[in-house]
């Protein structure tokens, strides 16, 4: 009975050392993070995607304290067809990030862009760059984004020699957001340059669709818990000769909405989990 006892109180003991132990365990060393958007249009490169329509978009991320990380994000399309048959993006991503100092950040990986359902050679790889810096309530990151020469961005006639053509995109970018003390309000801006095929593509999915044009932006964060909302102005320098080339593919063209690569104004909500 005596080493019963004494068995009893070694655990009694043993209990409270062990829930402190699993306490002050060291946390895991992967993070699974994500978002849900309802967005008034979406906007990719200051073209929408969605012909100035709402937009429905989620991604997931899982990344390991060493940096590496995988992802995924999909959004609705314009919804009628477009993009080879697709109404639906879905993008894999994978990548490292390394930190250079307390303030900056590298990250370094590729985006695969595919549309479920769309028509083949649709879907294309684009590797990209972004270098991340913080200085006081300021955040600034400069990017750059290659996609090597691949059919889905080539410009494709109907010209009989036209199968198999390929071309490359590089898209250019920098984004600024400034926390306005005392408040839950963030302050964006984002530029960026495209330099790609003149043309659409074989199913719309040119990344540059007019060749070379810049977009950018101006917005508003509001944040409560975890979610966010964001109204900004987007615009490109897309002219109307141009953007009256965007109509087939990405646009109804007859619904009086007008370009779909001028200015407008975007509004969304997001909840990160």
């Amino acid at each position: 009975m005596k080493s019963i006892a004494t068995l009893a109180a070694l655990f009694a003991g043993f209990v409270p050392l062990a829930a402190q132990a699993q306490e002050e365990a060291a946390p895991s060393a992967v993070t699974v993070s994500g978002s849900a958007t309802l967005t008034s249009d979406y906007r990719f490169r200051g073209v929408s995607q969605s012909d100035k329509e709402m937009a429905v978009q989620g991604g997931l991320t899982i990344a390991h304290e060493s940096g590496v990380y995988v992802g995924t994000w999909a959004s609705n399309l314009s919804g009628w067809g477009t993009f080879g048959g697709a109404n639906m993006e879905l993008d894999l991503i994978g990548g490292y990030k390394a930190k250079l100092s307390d303030n900056a950040t590298l990250d370094v990986g590729l985006t695969w862009y595919m549309y479920p359902g769309g028509a083949d050679d649709t879907d294309f790889a684009e590797p990209y760059v972004k270098l991340s810096g913080t200085t006081g309530p300021a955040t600034l990151t400069a990017g750059v984004a290659y996609a090597p020469k691949q059919y889905a961005l080539a410009n494709v006639s109907n010209a009989p020699n036209s199968r198999g053509q390929k071309q490359d995109n590089l898209y250019l970018w920098g984004d600024g957001a400034l926390a306005i003390a005392g408040t839950p309000l963030t302050a964006k801006a984002h530029i960026g340059y495209s330099d790609g095929n003149p043309g659409l593509g074989p199913n719309g999915t040119s990344v540059a669709p007019t060749g070379t044009y810049w977009d950018w932006s101006l917005g508003l964060d509001a944040a409560w818990r975890n979610l966010t909302f964001n109204v900004s102005y987007v615009d490109t320098d897309i002219g109307g000769a141009d953007a009256a080339r965007l109509q087939p593919n990405f646009s109804k063209g007859q619904d009086g909405t007008g370009s779909i690569a001028d200015a407008g104004m975007v509004v969304s909500l997001t909840a990160a989990f």
